[in-house]
């Protein structure tokens, strides 16, 4: 690959519970790369709900922390999707993932009571940010910015790896595509979209080039009880999975941050609304 930018490299490593891979071509594509895989590995770390340290965990067990300059703008951004899809992507539902057991693989399923309680609790409109300074309103209130951080991670992957000299690369965050210019030959980049009736199949492809290409899906996190399966989006409406009609959601556009909220957020609306949205927002959308 030094010798020839055509050549490709690749690094493959597991975080944010997600195995992730990354491509790049170009004579500086390892040193990209290793950059580029310490970076999201950063974010991890700034974003987990489950490392004391970091932001997300300092918010939860605190009421509220002092936020990095990076995670407050993760958050308004969050606040503003929530605002911008009338509720359907609400970074606080955190305590109702906790209650069905999806952080600790000790899957339940809560009982009407105790959903009413905990939806309570949630709504991003409660959250009190000035500056970088979070407050949770409500005690037992969570953040969890599971449903955007890996957006976000891939466009900061982008940008590092375009820091250090690189024109052309892949990443590969799970059910998040994020592309840097086009392959090495000039065409686009050819990103297929599973089947999610079928994982062995694909639904579709699209062609694309410096674009992210996110997908959501009841498929991808689940557990089954009593011959009843019940996926890991949450209707922040309801504290149930969502039950819209999808089965999967797919967004193209060129932030990655922007297309893993949407993914999740017209899951959840359904196909009728998720195309009146797309409609209402075609300069959100670049394809």
């Amino acid at each position: 690959c030094e010798a020839n930018p055509s050549k490709s490299q690749s690094v493959e490593f597991f975080t944010m519970d997600t195995l992730m891979s990354l491509t790049a071509c170009g004579k500086n594509a390892g040193a990209a790369l290793r950059a580029a895989q310490a970076e999201i590995i950063r974010l991890d770390r700034l974003f987990s709900i489950s490392n004391p340290e970091s932001d997300v965990y300092l918010v939860n067990h605190n009421g509220g922390a002092a936020l990095c300059a990076e995670t407050a703008a993760l958050v308004r951004e969050s606040i503003g999707l929530y605002e911008l899809t009338d509720g359907a992507f609400d970074i606080t539902v955190y305590p109702l993932m906790d209650a069905w057991g999806f952080y600790s693989g000790e899957y339940r399923v809560p009982s009407d009571e105790e959903r009413a309680r905990l939806l309570a609790l949630a709504g991003s409109g409660k959250l009190a940010l000035e500056g970088d300074a979070l407050a949770l309103s409500l005690p037992g209130m969570g953040i969890d910015l599971g449903g955007i951080a890996k957006g976000y991670a891939s466009d900061r992957a982008a940008e590092t790896l375009a820091e250090n000299g690189v024109t052309s690369a892949l990443i590969s965050l799970g059910g998040n595509i994020m592309t840097l210019g086009a392959r090495p030959d000039g065409t686009p980049w050819r990103i297929a979209i599973r089947d999610p009736l079928d994982e062995s199949a694909y639904a579709g492809i699209v062609r694309v080039a410096n674009m992210a290409v996110v997908t959501s899906g009841g498929y991808e996190r689940y557990f089954e009880l009593d011959a009843r399966s019940y996926h890991h989006i949450l209707d922040p409406a309801t504290g149930m999975p969502a039950q819209s009609g999808l089965i999967s959601a797919t967004i193209v556009c060129e932030s990655g941050m922007l297309a893993d909220g949407l993914s999740t957020a017209l899951f959840v609306m359904g196909e009728e609304k998720a195309l009146s949205f797309w409609r209402a927002h075609a300069d959100l959308f670049d394809f």
